[in-house]
C-alpha cells in the first residue's frame, strides 16, 4: 500500500467522522446562556440600527473570519487550529452563529405579528 493511499484513506475517514454531533448540544446551550448574559447587560442594542444595521453586523463578523481564514488558504479547520489569538477564529464562528441567532429569532418573532 502507497503512502498516497494511506493519506487518501485518512482523508476520507475525516470525511466521514460525525464525532462533532455529540458537541452540538453543549454549542446551542452555550449560545443560549451567552446570548441571556450579553441580553440582559446590553439589551437589544444588536437590533437598534434596523435591518441594515444588523446585516452590517454580521458582514463585520463575517469579514473578520473571511481575513483570518484567507491566510490559511480557506481551509477553516486549518484557520482555526493553527490560531493562538484567544479571540480567534472559533470566537468570530461563535459570534456569527449567536448574531444569526438573534436575527433568526427576531424574523420569527415579527413573523408571527403578521
Amino acid at each position: 500500500m502507497s503512502s498516497e493511499t494511506v493519506s487518501e484513506d485518512r482523508e476520507v475517514a475525516v470525511h466521514l467522522d460525525t464525532r462533532y454531533r455529540a458537541l452540538l448540544p453543549a454549542i446551542a446551550g452555550d449560545d443560549v446562556s451567552v446570548l441571556s448574559i450579553k441580553d440582559a447587560e446590553y439589551g437589544a442594542s444588536w437590533k437598534r440600527r434596523g435591518g441594515a444595521g444588523a446585516f452590517m453586523m454580521l458582514a463585520r463578523k463575517w469579514d473578520r473570519l473571511e481575513e483570518a481564514v484567507q491566510r490559511a488558504s480557506y481551509d477553516v479547520f486549518a484557520a482555526a487550529l493553527s490560531d493562538g489569538r484567544e479571540e480567534g477564529v472559533l470566537d468570530d464562528i461563535a459570534d456569527l452563529r449567536r448574531y444569526l441567532l438573534l436575527v433568526e429569532a427576531e424574523v420569527r418573532v415579527r413573523q408571527r405579528r403578521t
